[in-house]
Protein backbone atom coordinates (compact mmCIF):
# COMPACT_ATOMS: atom_id res chain seq x y z
CA UNK A 1 0.00 0.00 0.00
CA UNK A 2 3.16 2.26 -0.17
CA UNK A 3 1.07 4.77 -3.33
CA UNK A 4 -1.36 5.68 -0.80
CA UNK A 5 0.94 4.89 2.91
CA UNK A 6 3.77 7.25 4.31
CA UNK A 7 5.41 6.19 7.88
CA UNK A 8 2.62 8.82 9.74
CA UNK A 9 0.17 5.82 8.76
CA UNK A 10 2.26 2.48 9.33
CA UNK A 11 2.35 3.23 12.55
CA UNK A 12 -1.25 4.48 12.88
CA UNK A 13 -2.29 0.64 12.06
CA UNK A 14 0.31 -0.37 14.43
CA UNK A 15 -0.79 2.38 17.06
CA UNK A 16 -4.72 1.16 16.76
CA UNK A 17 -4.72 -2.51 15.90
CA UNK A 18 -2.82 -2.57 19.40
CA UNK A 19 -5.25 -0.57 20.85
CA UNK A 20 -8.24 -2.93 19.68
CA UNK A 21 -6.54 -6.25 20.47
CA UNK A 22 -5.76 -4.58 24.04
CA UNK A 23 -8.88 -3.11 25.40
CA UNK A 24 -11.71 -4.05 23.06
CA UNK A 25 -11.30 -7.79 21.61
CA UNK A 26 -11.37 -8.90 25.25
CA UNK A 27 -14.43 -7.61 25.80
CA UNK A 28 -15.91 -7.95 22.41
CA UNK A 29 -18.38 -11.61 22.50
CA UNK A 30 -19.55 -10.53 26.05
CA UNK A 31 -21.06 -6.79 24.77
CA UNK A 32 -22.31 -8.59 21.50
CA UNK A 33 -24.40 -11.34 23.63
CA UNK A 34 -25.43 -8.89 25.94
CA UNK A 35 -26.27 -6.04 23.37
CA UNK A 36 -24.53 -3.58 25.68
CA UNK A 37 -23.42 0.07 24.33
CA UNK A 38 -19.49 0.07 25.01
CA UNK A 39 -19.47 3.35 27.18
CA UNK A 40 -15.93 2.76 29.08
CA UNK A 41 -14.33 1.40 25.64
CA UNK A 42 -15.92 4.78 23.89
CA UNK A 43 -14.44 7.20 26.38
CA UNK A 44 -11.32 5.33 25.87
CA UNK A 45 -11.61 5.85 22.17
CA UNK A 46 -12.12 9.12 22.74
CA UNK A 47 -9.51 9.83 24.87
CA UNK A 48 -6.94 8.73 21.82
CA UNK A 49 -8.87 11.99 19.63
CA UNK A 50 -10.71 8.80 17.66
CA UNK A 51 -14.31 10.37 17.70
CA UNK A 52 -12.51 13.58 16.24
CA UNK A 53 -9.85 12.29 13.88
CA UNK A 54 -10.52 13.84 10.51
CA UNK A 55 -11.85 17.00 12.32
CA UNK A 56 -9.50 20.49 12.10
CA UNK A 57 -7.40 20.67 15.48
CA UNK A 58 -9.02 24.19 16.03
CA UNK A 59 -12.58 22.82 16.56
CA UNK A 60 -11.43 20.27 19.27
CA UNK A 61 -10.57 17.15 16.74
CA UNK A 62 -6.90 15.53 15.98
CA UNK A 63 -6.37 17.32 12.81
CA UNK A 64 -5.95 13.73 10.24
CA UNK A 65 -6.23 13.50 7.11
CA UNK A 66 -9.26 10.99 5.77
CA UNK A 67 -7.03 7.97 5.10
CA UNK A 68 -5.85 8.09 8.42
CA UNK A 69 -9.52 8.06 10.09
CA UNK A 70 -10.37 5.16 7.10
CA UNK A 71 -7.52 3.05 8.99
CA UNK A 72 -9.06 3.50 12.01
CA UNK A 73 -12.51 2.28 11.21
CA UNK A 74 -10.93 -0.20 9.54
CA UNK A 75 -8.40 -1.39 12.26
CA UNK A 76 -11.54 -1.16 14.78
CA UNK A 77 -13.78 -3.34 12.93
CA UNK A 78 -10.61 -6.20 12.26
CA UNK A 79 -11.94 -6.81 16.03
CA UNK A 80 -15.03 -5.53 16.84
CA UNK A 81 -17.70 -3.72 14.08
CA UNK A 82 -19.74 -2.32 17.08
CA UNK A 83 -16.85 -0.18 17.52
CA UNK A 84 -15.93 0.66 14.23
CA UNK A 85 -19.65 1.89 13.89
CA UNK A 86 -19.58 3.78 17.00
CA UNK A 87 -17.05 6.05 15.37
CA UNK A 88 -18.19 5.82 11.59
CA UNK A 89 -21.40 7.41 12.53
CA UNK A 90 -20.04 9.70 14.72
CA UNK A 91 -17.71 11.60 12.86
CA UNK A 92 -18.63 10.72 9.51
CA UNK A 93 -22.63 11.01 9.71
CA UNK A 94 -22.79 13.08 13.40
CA UNK A 95 -19.99 15.80 13.14
CA UNK A 96 -19.00 16.20 9.24
CA UNK A 97 -22.37 18.00 8.24
CA UNK A 98 -22.14 20.39 10.35
CA UNK A 99 -18.29 20.68 9.67
CA UNK A 100 -19.21 21.08 6.24
CA UNK A 101 -22.50 22.66 5.80
CA UNK A 102 -22.69 24.93 9.09
CA UNK A 103 -22.39 28.54 9.65
CA UNK A 104 -18.85 29.55 11.89
CA UNK A 105 -21.40 30.28 14.84
CA UNK A 106 -22.84 26.45 14.26
CA UNK A 107 -19.40 25.22 14.34
CA UNK A 108 -18.04 26.56 17.17
CA UNK A 109 -21.17 25.69 19.05
CA UNK A 110 -21.37 22.23 18.10
CA UNK A 111 -18.39 20.40 16.73
CA UNK A 112 -15.22 20.98 19.51
CA UNK A 113 -17.71 18.94 22.11
CA UNK A 114 -18.67 15.91 19.06
CA UNK A 115 -14.88 16.20 18.00
CA UNK A 116 -13.48 15.56 22.29
CA UNK A 117 -15.90 12.73 22.33
CA UNK A 118 -17.70 14.55 25.17
CA UNK A 119 -20.79 13.89 23.72
CA UNK A 120 -22.32 11.27 20.37
CA UNK A 121 -23.86 12.66 17.62
CA UNK A 122 -25.95 11.01 14.70
CA UNK A 123 -27.90 11.39 11.32
CA UNK A 124 -31.00 10.93 10.80
CA UNK A 125 -32.47 10.15 7.13
CA UNK A 126 -34.37 6.79 6.79
CA UNK A 127 -37.58 6.88 7.38
CA UNK A 128 -40.15 4.21 7.92
CA UNK A 129 -41.49 5.04 4.37
CA UNK A 130 -38.22 6.99 2.76
CA UNK A 131 -35.20 4.41 2.96
CA UNK A 132 -33.50 3.55 -0.51
CA UNK A 133 -36.26 6.60 -1.67
CA UNK A 134 -34.70 8.89 0.55
CA UNK A 135 -35.89 12.09 -1.13
CA UNK A 136 -39.54 10.38 -0.36
CA UNK A 137 -39.02 12.15 3.00
CA UNK A 138 -42.71 12.17 4.99
CA UNK A 139 -40.99 14.69 8.33
CA UNK A 140 -42.52 18.33 7.98
CA UNK A 141 -40.92 21.12 9.30
CA UNK A 142 -43.42 24.29 9.31
CA UNK A 143 -41.81 27.83 10.22
CA UNK A 144 -43.18 28.90 13.52
CA UNK A 145 -42.09 31.91 15.94
CA UNK A 146 -39.10 32.56 14.42
CA UNK A 147 -38.37 28.70 14.04
CA UNK A 148 -39.53 25.31 12.52
CA UNK A 149 -41.67 22.95 14.40
CA UNK A 150 -40.58 19.46 13.43
CA UNK A 151 -42.81 16.31 13.10
CA UNK A 152 -41.90 12.97 11.82
CA UNK A 153 -40.09 10.04 12.69
CA UNK A 154 -36.82 8.69 11.61
CA UNK A 155 -35.48 4.66 11.90
CA UNK A 156 -32.51 3.10 12.46
CA UNK A 157 -30.47 5.70 13.74
CA UNK A 158 -27.35 5.04 15.29
CA UNK A 159 -26.85 6.87 18.36
CA UNK A 160 -30.62 8.09 18.63
CA UNK A 161 -30.41 6.58 22.45
CA UNK A 162 -26.91 7.50 23.83
CA UNK A 163 -26.34 10.50 21.50
CA UNK A 164 -27.59 13.73 22.03
CA UNK A 165 -26.87 16.27 18.94
CA UNK A 166 -28.18 14.98 15.32
CA UNK A 167 -28.64 16.83 11.78
CA UNK A 168 -32.19 15.75 10.54
CA UNK A 169 -33.70 16.18 7.10
CA UNK A 170 -37.40 17.58 6.86
CA UNK A 171 -39.65 18.71 4.09
CA UNK A 172 -40.04 22.47 4.07
CA UNK A 173 -41.77 22.76 1.44
CA UNK A 174 -43.40 19.81 -0.05
CA UNK A 175 -44.48 21.18 -3.82
CA UNK A 176 -40.22 21.14 -4.43
CA UNK A 177 -39.79 17.23 -4.02
CA UNK A 178 -36.16 16.46 -3.23
CA UNK A 179 -35.44 20.66 -3.64
CA UNK A 180 -37.90 21.51 -1.01
CA UNK A 181 -35.83 19.21 1.81
CA UNK A 182 -33.75 21.18 4.57
CA UNK A 183 -31.63 19.93 7.21
CA UNK A 184 -31.82 20.64 11.31
CA UNK A 185 -29.55 20.21 13.76
CA UNK A 186 -31.33 18.83 17.14
CA UNK A 187 -30.57 18.18 20.74
CA UNK A 188 -31.65 15.73 23.11
CA UNK A 189 -30.32 14.08 26.84
CA UNK A 190 -28.63 10.45 26.46
CA UNK A 191 -30.96 8.06 27.36
CA UNK A 192 -28.33 6.65 29.64
CA UNK A 193 -27.40 9.20 32.07
CA UNK A 194 -25.80 7.32 34.38
CA UNK A 195 -23.71 5.36 32.32
CA UNK A 196 -22.46 8.40 30.05
CA UNK A 197 -21.78 10.37 33.10
CA UNK A 198 -19.29 7.51 34.73
CA UNK A 199 -17.70 7.42 31.14
CA UNK A 200 -16.94 11.41 31.48
CA UNK A 201 -19.43 11.78 28.21
CA UNK A 202 -22.74 13.32 28.23
CA UNK A 203 -21.85 16.91 28.96
CA UNK A 204 -23.75 19.22 26.62
CA UNK A 205 -25.63 22.18 27.67
CA UNK A 206 -29.52 21.23 28.82
CA UNK A 207 -30.63 24.84 26.71
CA UNK A 208 -29.49 22.92 23.69
CA UNK A 209 -32.08 20.18 24.12
CA UNK A 210 -35.41 20.76 21.99
CA UNK A 211 -38.63 18.99 23.77
CA UNK A 212 -40.17 16.90 21.17
CA UNK A 213 -36.87 15.13 20.67
CA UNK A 214 -36.64 11.60 21.71
CA UNK A 215 -35.27 8.25 20.84
CA UNK A 216 -37.83 5.25 20.68
CA UNK A 217 -36.96 1.59 21.74
CA UNK A 218 -33.91 0.18 20.85
CA UNK A 219 -33.49 -2.25 17.96
CA UNK A 220 -32.83 -5.87 18.35
CA UNK A 221 -30.24 -6.02 16.23
CA UNK A 222 -28.87 -9.40 13.89
CA UNK A 223 -25.32 -7.87 14.28
CA UNK A 224 -23.58 -4.70 15.16
CA UNK A 225 -25.28 -5.90 18.54
CA UNK A 226 -23.02 -3.66 21.04
CA UNK A 227 -23.86 -0.61 18.95
CA UNK A 228 -27.31 1.89 19.30
CA UNK A 229 -30.15 1.89 17.16
CA UNK A 230 -33.20 3.34 17.67
CA UNK A 231 -36.40 5.23 16.38
CA UNK A 232 -35.35 9.22 16.48
CA UNK A 233 -38.63 10.72 17.15
CA UNK A 234 -39.93 14.57 16.09
CA UNK A 235 -43.34 15.55 18.21
CA UNK A 236 -43.93 19.05 17.85
CA UNK A 237 -40.52 20.05 18.38
CA UNK A 238 -39.70 23.62 18.02
CA UNK A 239 -36.18 24.25 16.28
CA UNK A 240 -35.25 27.63 16.00
CA UNK A 241 -33.72 28.82 12.77
CA UNK A 242 -30.37 28.91 13.83
CA UNK A 243 -30.61 25.24 13.91
CA UNK A 244 -30.87 25.17 10.33
CA UNK A 245 -28.17 23.66 8.50
CA UNK A 246 -27.10 24.72 5.50
CA UNK A 247 -29.74 26.43 2.99
CA UNK A 248 -33.15 26.20 2.96
CA UNK A 249 -34.13 23.79 0.51
CA UNK A 250 -30.41 21.78 0.27
CA UNK A 251 -30.69 19.65 2.95
CA UNK A 252 -31.13 16.33 0.52
CA UNK A 253 -28.30 17.42 -1.69
CA UNK A 254 -25.76 18.43 0.91
CA UNK A 255 -26.83 14.89 2.81
CA UNK A 256 -26.00 12.82 -0.32
CA UNK A 257 -23.09 14.45 -0.32
CA UNK A 258 -22.64 13.21 3.05
CA UNK A 259 -23.26 9.80 2.04
CA UNK A 260 -20.76 9.76 0.03
CA UNK A 261 -18.79 10.35 2.74
CA UNK A 262 -19.72 7.46 4.40
CA UNK A 263 -19.80 4.94 1.89
CA UNK A 264 -16.15 5.03 2.01
CA UNK A 265 -16.52 4.21 5.89
CA UNK A 266 -18.00 1.32 5.42
CA UNK A 267 -16.17 0.02 2.56
CA UNK A 268 -13.16 0.76 5.15
CA UNK A 269 -15.36 -0.96 7.74
CA UNK A 270 -15.99 -4.29 5.23
CA UNK A 271 -12.59 -4.47 5.21
CA UNK A 272 -12.15 -4.86 8.50
CA UNK A 273 -14.44 -7.81 9.01
CA UNK A 274 -12.89 -9.22 5.79
CA UNK A 275 -9.58 -8.99 7.20
CA UNK A 276 -10.70 -10.48 10.88
CA UNK A 277 -12.25 -13.45 8.98
CA UNK A 278 -9.09 -14.27 6.61
CA UNK A 279 -7.13 -14.05 9.72
CA UNK A 280 -9.23 -16.18 11.77
CA UNK A 281 -9.41 -18.75 9.11
CA UNK A 282 -5.29 -19.00 8.20
CA UNK A 283 -4.30 -18.96 12.39
CA UNK A 284 -7.25 -21.81 12.99
CA UNK A 285 -6.83 -23.77 9.51
CA UNK A 286 -3.00 -23.72 10.02
CA UNK A 287 -3.64 -25.13 13.62
CA UNK A 288 -6.30 -27.79 13.21
CA UNK A 289 -5.42 -31.40 11.84
CA UNK A 290 -7.30 -33.71 9.77
CA UNK A 291 -6.02 -36.96 7.74
CA UNK A 292 -2.62 -36.74 9.45
CA UNK A 293 -1.95 -32.79 8.05
CA UNK A 294 -2.74 -29.26 8.52
CA UNK A 295 -6.47 -28.23 7.17
CA UNK A 296 -4.50 -25.44 5.31
CA UNK A 297 -2.35 -27.60 3.63
CA UNK A 298 -5.16 -28.97 1.62
CA UNK A 299 -4.99 -27.28 -1.52
CA UNK A 300 -8.73 -26.52 -2.03
CA UNK A 301 -8.14 -24.34 1.71
CA UNK A 302 -5.62 -22.47 0.55
CA UNK A 303 -7.00 -21.63 -2.96
CA UNK A 304 -9.89 -20.42 -1.51
CA UNK A 305 -8.12 -18.08 1.42
CA UNK A 306 -6.09 -16.61 -1.79
CA UNK A 307 -8.64 -15.85 -3.42
CA UNK A 308 -10.10 -14.11 -0.49
CA UNK A 309 -6.16 -12.46 0.21
CA UNK A 310 -6.89 -11.16 -3.40
CA UNK A 311 -10.25 -9.90 -3.01
CA UNK A 312 -9.33 -8.07 0.31
CA UNK A 313 -6.63 -6.38 -1.29
CA UNK A 314 -8.38 -5.22 -4.43
CA UNK A 315 -11.01 -3.90 -1.68
CA UNK A 316 -8.40 -1.85 -0.41
CA UNK A 317 -6.98 -0.13 -3.13
CA UNK A 318 -11.01 0.82 -4.64
CA UNK A 319 -11.16 2.58 -1.32
CA UNK A 320 -7.91 4.47 -0.63
CA UNK A 321 -8.32 5.28 -3.82
CA UNK A 322 -11.84 7.06 -3.28
CA UNK A 323 -10.18 8.71 -0.20
CA UNK A 324 -7.31 9.47 -2.16
CA UNK A 325 -9.74 11.59 -4.40
CA UNK A 326 -11.83 13.05 -1.60
CA UNK A 327 -8.62 14.36 0.02
CA UNK A 328 -7.82 16.20 -3.31
CA UNK A 329 -11.53 17.79 -3.42
CA UNK A 330 -12.22 15.76 -6.94
CA UNK A 331 -15.35 14.12 -7.96
CA UNK A 332 -15.63 10.52 -6.23
CA UNK A 333 -19.13 9.58 -6.35
CA UNK A 334 -18.84 6.60 -8.53
CA UNK A 335 -15.75 5.81 -6.90
CA UNK A 336 -16.95 5.77 -3.01
CA UNK A 337 -20.14 3.63 -4.51
CA UNK A 338 -17.96 1.06 -6.00
CA UNK A 339 -15.50 0.86 -3.32
CA UNK A 340 -18.46 0.37 -1.02
CA UNK A 341 -20.01 -2.34 -3.02
CA UNK A 342 -17.47 -4.16 -3.40
CA UNK A 343 -16.46 -4.12 -0.12
CA UNK A 344 -19.11 -5.00 1.61
CA UNK A 345 -20.10 -7.72 -0.25
CA UNK A 346 -16.63 -9.35 0.22
CA UNK A 347 -17.06 -8.69 3.68
CA UNK A 348 -20.04 -11.73 4.17
CA UNK A 349 -18.29 -13.99 1.52
CA UNK A 350 -14.63 -13.23 3.62
CA UNK A 351 -17.04 -14.84 6.83
CA UNK A 352 -19.15 -17.43 4.92
CA UNK A 353 -16.21 -18.81 3.09
CA UNK A 354 -13.83 -18.97 6.78
CA UNK A 355 -16.75 -20.36 8.62
CA UNK A 356 -16.57 -23.06 6.00
CA UNK A 357 -12.98 -23.92 5.71
CA UNK A 358 -13.22 -23.89 10.06
CA UNK A 359 -16.15 -26.31 9.71
CA UNK A 360 -18.41 -26.47 13.35
CA UNK A 361 -15.82 -24.41 15.19
CA UNK A 362 -16.36 -21.24 13.01
CA UNK A 363 -20.37 -21.76 13.80
CA UNK A 364 -20.12 -21.35 17.25
CA UNK A 365 -19.29 -17.90 19.23
CA UNK A 366 -15.79 -19.49 20.43
CA UNK A 367 -14.68 -17.70 17.26
CA UNK A 368 -15.38 -13.91 16.22
CA UNK A 369 -16.13 -15.54 12.35
CA UNK A 370 -19.89 -16.01 13.33
CA UNK A 371 -20.13 -12.45 14.45
CA UNK A 372 -18.04 -11.32 11.66
CA UNK A 373 -21.04 -12.92 9.25
CA UNK A 374 -23.31 -11.21 11.71
CA UNK A 375 -21.76 -7.64 11.88
CA UNK A 376 -20.99 -8.05 7.42
CA UNK A 377 -24.56 -8.48 6.17
CA UNK A 378 -25.69 -5.04 7.22
CA UNK A 379 -22.69 -3.47 5.27
CA UNK A 380 -24.62 -4.60 2.14
CA UNK A 381 -28.04 -2.60 3.54
CA UNK A 382 -26.74 0.20 5.21
CA UNK A 383 -25.48 4.07 3.52
CA UNK A 384 -27.54 3.15 0.33
CA UNK A 385 -28.03 -1.02 -0.07
CA UNK A 386 -25.89 -2.88 -2.66
CA UNK A 387 -28.75 -2.06 -5.42
CA UNK A 388 -28.38 1.34 -4.67
CA UNK A 389 -24.65 1.34 -5.32
CA UNK A 390 -25.07 0.00 -8.72
CA UNK A 391 -27.74 2.59 -9.91
CA UNK A 392 -25.16 5.06 -8.32
CA UNK A 393 -22.37 3.56 -10.70
CA UNK A 394 -24.65 3.17 -13.66
CA UNK A 395 -25.98 6.75 -13.39
CA UNK A 396 -21.94 7.93 -13.65
CA UNK A 397 -21.51 5.49 -16.16
CA UNK A 398 -23.84 7.03 -18.95
CA UNK A 399 -23.36 10.55 -17.50
CA UNK A 400 -19.32 9.83 -18.72
CA UNK A 401 -20.54 8.15 -21.88
CA UNK A 402 -23.44 10.61 -22.97
CA UNK A 403 -22.53 13.82 -20.46
CA UNK A 404 -26.42 13.51 -19.20
CA UNK A 405 -27.45 11.06 -16.03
Amino acid sequence: MKPYFNDEHEALIREIRGFAAEVIAPVATELDRESRFPWENVRAMAEKGLLGFPIPKELGGQGRDNLSYLLVVQELARVDASHAITVSAHTTLGTTPILRFGTPEQQERWVPQLARGEILGGFGLTEPGAGSDASGSRTRAVRENGGWRLNGSKIFITHAGVGEVFTVTAVTDPEQGSRGISSFVVAKPTVDPEAAAQAGMGRLDASAYIDGVRAGKKEDKMGWRASDTRELLLEDALVPDANRLGDEGQGFRNFMKTLDSGRIGIAALSIGLAEGALEAAVEYTNRRTQYGKKIFDFQPVQFRLADLATEVQAAKHLTYHAAWLMEKGRPFSKEAAMAKLFASELSVKAALEAIQVMGGAGYTDRYPVERILRDAKVCEIGEGTSEIQKIVIGRHLVNEAFGTA
